[in-house]
């Protein structure tokens, strides 16, 4: 294996007392850290303890670019003396720094200004969903280093077999993590669980006749390595994707019907999100503050955070836990039916500000996915852009440029235009904008094709009427 140009970073475990604290179950010492902060007078605490390992590569043209052999560890604690809170996070496990630790959270507390909606929740709140989760898989260390790199080197291999116009790439990569995660607190919860993600990819550069380059990628993930696709066809997918980008061209500015694919729809759920989360609505820093009860949306959507997702292999969602940050088991929350807003997505802090119930959202939302009462099972990718007709593929957002205190939205995009339900040609340098309260309003269809890739999941979206910026 050649390797002329690796950057390599290895984090381990030196001293004996560390080595000793990563034999200790996470749980118990998250339970200590908790008993310790009661014995200096705190009123209530919790406390969060975390390790997990991570391998990464990239190869490009063949050779190692780069290479991560990681490992962490952390613990956190939060402690109360009445409305008083502070926190405080260590990555030393050792008798001495779990000891700082406290006692600085402690010393904290006591000098910060009351807040009557400080604390954490009540017994009768607390609790995890049981059994198997299908969150770790052990495979995902199966392969040796040197295989996983050939894993990385396979997906770019196959995407620059495609076809003579591919001449460079940004690499094919190959991840594997794992993670364990124990929370306790002074009102009885312990709990801990595992997670494991590995992840392919593959990213091409095709060059015209005009010598105009042109990229794009393609990857896979799962919690399994059983469950990845190969990297012959993450490759191969890779390199459909990018050869379609050639002779990529501006078009005019103008107002036409966008279909989002499902791997840019997904950012507008993760959009809601941010609007519907319960930091945001008691900061009044959301279009959606007030809103409850009100049709917000087309009445054919619904979006719901559902902590019991399945992926398509049965394991669980990439969102998913057994309890969220505070201890508080989360199953499903309708956050829009039938165009209506039902529920902003609360930790108890926020629901506390707002005299409204948890959610079990106190680390986010789980999985958020946007779904259609219109949507059939024959509304395939073909299907979606036949409805649309004519107007903009969108396959590629660029930048942030949403607003989810007015709801403005404008971000850079590249995609096809599309004619008669066919895509013509690729167009690039462009921005789509709108609001996102017109666009919730204006979704006209949802597809069946959903890729799931993460905590965010939809099928592709086709928006009546949005705001093209181009030449």
């Amino acid at each position: 294996m050649k390797s002329e140009k690796i950057n390599m970073t290895i984090s381990t475990v030196e001293s004996p007392a560390r080595e000793k604290a990563a034999s200790t179950d996470l749980k118990e010492i998250a339970a200590d850290v908790v008993r310790r902060a009661m014995q200096g007078g705190a009123t209530a605490a919790e406390a969060v303890a975390m390790d997990g390992s991570e391998f990464s590569t990239v190869v490009r043209l063949g050779e190692v670019e780069t290479l991560k052999e990681s490992g962490s560890k952390g613990i956190g604690v939060r402690v109360f003396f009445g409305q008083r809170a502070a926190s405080t996070y260590s990555s030393d496990l050792t008798l001495a720094g779990v000891t700082e630790l406290v006692d600085s959270a402690l010393k904290l507390a006591k000098i910060t200004s009351e807040d009557p909606f400080a604390g954490i929740p009540d017994p009768s709140q607390l609790g995890k969903l049981e059994g198997d989760l299908g969150l770790y898989y052990e495979d995902v260390y199966s392969l040796s280093g040197a295989e996983r790199i050939e894993w990385a080197r396979r997906a770019e291999s196959a995407a620059l077999a495609v076809d003579p116009r591919i001449t460079n790439s940004d690499g094919g990569s190959f991840s594997a993590t794992t993670g364990r995660r124990a929370l306790a607190n002074s009102r009885g919860f312990a709990g801990s669980y595992r997670t494991s993600y590995a992840g392919v990819s593959a990213a091409p550069l095709a060059k015209d006749l005009n010598g105009q380059m042109q990229r794009d990628g393609w990857w896979s993930s799962a919690r399994s390595f059983a469950h990845l696709e190969s990297p012959e066809s993450v490759g191969h997918e890779a390199a459909r994707r990018t050869l379609r980008r050639l002779g990529a061209r501006r078009m005019p500015t103008q107002r036409v019907p966008i279909v989002f694919a499902p791997e840019t729809a997904r950012t507008l759920v993760g959009s809601v999100f941010d609007a519907a989360s319960g930091d945001a609505i008691w900061r009044g820093a959301s279009f959606l503050a007030g809103k409850l009860g009100e049709t917000i949306a087309a009445p054919n959507l619904t979006i719901v955070d559902d902590n019991t997702m399945l992926l398509p292999t049965g394991a669980g969602g990439f969102g998913s836990s057994p309890f969220d940050d505070e201890g508080l088991p989360a199953l499903r929350t309708v956050v829009l039916e039938k165009g209506a807003l039902r529920n902003y997505l609360l930790n108890t802090y926020t629901a506390r500000k707002l005299g409204m119930k948890t959610t079990g959202n106190a680390g986010g939302a789980h999985n958020l996915e946007l779904r259609s009462a219109r949507t059939q099972p024959g509304d395939d990718f073909v299907q979606m852009l036949r409805k649309l007709d004519r107007g903009l593929l969108v396959t590629e957002l660029i930048g942030q440029g949403v607003n989810v205190v007015t709801g403005d939205y404008s971000r850079g995009a590249t995609g096809f235009w599309v004619e008669g339900g066919r895509i013509r040609y690729a167009v690039e340098e462009i921005t789509v904008a709108g609001n996102l309260r017109d666009m919730l309003r204006g979704i006209a269809a949802v597809g069946a094709d959903t890729v799931i890739r993460g905590g965010r999941v939809s099928g592709s979206v086709l928006i009546e009427n949005m705001t093209v910026g181009g030449s």
